[in-house]
């Protein structure tokens, strides 16, 4: 005795079986996936080539204000080589240099002081959260 074949359901019109579905989407998902995650590397590599571009240029710039400083500050010691000798005018300008230094690293240093590496914010959420958790329903 042989049993009847059963007709395919209405939702199964290519006659195509759940699990073949299942297995279909899954690597339709998976492709996906992997395509959007070589657009994201390619999105991100060409953003790092700008990146790099501009911090070439910022790098140019910093060096080129370098120069401009070293060539102003013997510029400013011939000036005053005009009025006195070269080495007096040479320590003139390096002891306003030294100032300039001074100046900039107590500043600095004073400022450093302040920063708190401590995110408090961030701790203080979290210990929120963690009082939340153990007592939902304060």
């Amino acid at each position: 005795m042989s049993s009847p074949e059963m007709p395919p359901s209405p939702m199964d019109t290519t006659g195509e079986s759940l699990g073949d579905l299942v297995s279909e989407l899954t690597g339709d998902l998976s492709k996906l996936m992997r395509q959007e995650l070589e657009l994201a590397k390619a999105e991100l590599r060409e953003e790092a080539s700008k990146a790099g571009k501009a911090t070439g240029m910022l790098a140019a710039a910093g060096f080129a204000g370098y120069l401009t400083t070293v060539l102003l500050s013997f510029a400013l010691v011939f000036a005053l080589g005009a009025v006195m000798p070269l080495g007096w005018a040479a320590l003139i300008v390096a002891a306003l240099w030294g100032i300039a230094g001074a100046v900039l690293y107590t500043s600095g240093r004073a400022k450093l002081r302040t920063v708190n590496p401590k995110p408090e914010r961030t701790v203080a959420t979290l210990k929120e959260d963690a009082e939340w958790a153990k007592h939902p329903t304060k």
